[in-house]
């Protein structure tokens, strides 16, 4: 079957609720690069929504995942243990943010994780009310969609959601109305007013003694990379200290390397009470999980949580190479070299005077960049010659010079997530692409 006819194929028969970037049809990845049936070749600074850290079919990752096949495919969690789960174990303990996040459990995605987390802070505490930050991402189950307030297409038409979820501002101080009224204000001297805002929450909306968890993700990912000012965790997790509400992370994205650290945590030295994993955790293979203490984990009764697939022993062996390759390839070290790299092309593009009237906003940790577009639709003081939709714009440059790249949030904003082992030679190929999509779209208007 021809290229164009697979691909056309695929748009008839594929669920029409999956949004895409294109319909190109990928046939083979290695390291940060992909190829279509046509035999076409993409740099992939998407590294499948960051969850390839370790580049497509890591060799090392890869021979771990065929020789389990052939020993153990399956060892149902509800029957048995089994060698590689606990294998695993015994290599994510010592990468923990904290010693006291010892006792784990296993599922197959990122939103069953979530939901995991959810169900093991209402039965710990008995309570039921969750809050969630403006802008944050969970997931698209069911259950997460109540959680997810990054976009509302997420949720759209499929109401009504999970209860007991309320809302929570995030220091996006880039798009705040304090730092757009007061010059003086923003990021480096945050006002901190989402702190207010959450002590109100707990004294208007939900007390503290209905309230099981706080839920966060250390720096939003779908909500547009924004890291948070240096105290807001910190803050964050005094408020929960202070009310007997439980502190849960989702580091779903922002972990296993991806921000230069092995968990975003770290950058802020908070602990989390739960913290959610995924997509790095296993290079591409099904696997996500949840950590907390024992004491904490021991309040779920036996059989509240499994299923059919939870900690697949082949996902498992792959988890278990991918923290060798951490440790043994220096992977965190890459990380800031290259980080560096990027910013130093972001911040030139910033400085142009061909481009730097585009941009608003460049910001990240590690690996996890964000790159934010001035805006027509949401104004700023600068908006001269900014085209409509400028994202989607310089990302469709990007593909169209072999890139791929993904747009975020609901503001002007493209996300920049390649491999963690992204070579200075692609890194630079990259770069190169993209400051010819940016200067394209401003030369086009």
């Amino acid at each position: 079957m021809a290229a164009t006819t697979r691909a056309a194929f695929g748009v008839q028969h594929i669920a029409k609720g999956i949004g895409r970037l294109s319909n190109i049809v990928l046939r083979k990845g290695q390291g940060s690069y992909v190829w279509t049936d046509d035999g076409h070749k993409y740099l992939d600074f998407t590294a499948g929504i960051g969850v390839v850290n370790l580049g497509h079919c890591h060799p090392k990752v890869t021979a771990a995942a065929q020789s389990q096949i052939g020993t153990l495919v399956h060892g149902q969690v509800n029957i048995a243990m089994h060698e590689p789960m606990l294998n695993l174990i015994e290599r994510l303990k010592p990468v923990m943010p904290d010693p006291s996040l010892n006792t784990f459990f296993f599922w197959n995605s990122g939103a069953e994780a979530v939901e995991a987390a959810v169900k093991l802070a209402r039965m710990a505490t008995k309570k039921q009310n969750i809050v969630v930050m403006q802008g944050s991402y969970h997931g698209r189950t069911f259950g997460t969609m109540g959680l997810t307030k990054s976009k509302t297409v997420y949720g759209a038409g499929f109401a009504p959601f999970m209860p007991g979820v309320l809302t929570s501002p995030f220091p996006y101080c880039n798009q705040c109305a304090i730092a757009g009224a007061d010059p003086t204000m923003g990021f480096e001297n945050c006002c901190n007013n989402p702190i207010h805002e959450l002590k109100i929450l707990l004294k208007q909306q939900t007390a503290a003694s209905d309230t099981a968890a706080v839920l966060i993700e250390p720096i939003l990912g779908e909500g547009g990379y924004v890291v948070p000012p240096p105290g807001f965790l910190p803050a964050v997790r005094q408020i929960c200290d202070e009310n007997n509400i439980l502190l849960i992370l989702d580091e779903v994205q922002s972990g296993f390397g991806r921000t230069g650290k092995y968990f975003a945590s770290e950058h802020w030295g908070v602990r989390p009470d739960i913290m959610i994993m995924a997509k790095g955790i296993a290079n591409g293979m099904p696997l996500s999980g949840i950590v907390a203490n024992k004491e904490l984990m021991d309040k779920q009764n036996p059989g509240s949580m499994g299923g059919t697939y939870s900690g697949n022993a082949v996902a498992c062996a792959a988890g278990i190479a991918c923290a060798e390759v951490m440790q043994e390839e220096k992977i965190l070290d890459n990380v800031a070299a290259r980080s560096k790299q990027l910013f130093e092309t972001l911040f030139a593009l910033k400085a142009s005077p061909k481009t730097g009237h585009l941009i608003k906003d460049i910001r990240g940790l590690g690996l996890m960049i964000g790159l934010e577009f001035n805006s027509p639709t949401f104004p700023t003081l600068v908006t001269k010659d900014v085209p409509q939709g400028i994202a989607s714009k310089v990302q469709a440059k990007c593909l169209e010079n072999d890139m791929l790249s993904l747009t975020t949030s609901i503001y002007e904003t493209i996300r920049f997530i390649p491999p963690l082992t992204i070579s200075e030679e692609e890194m630079k190929i990259g770069c190169d692409i993209l400051t010819k999509a940016v200067e394209d779209v401003a030369k086009e208007g």
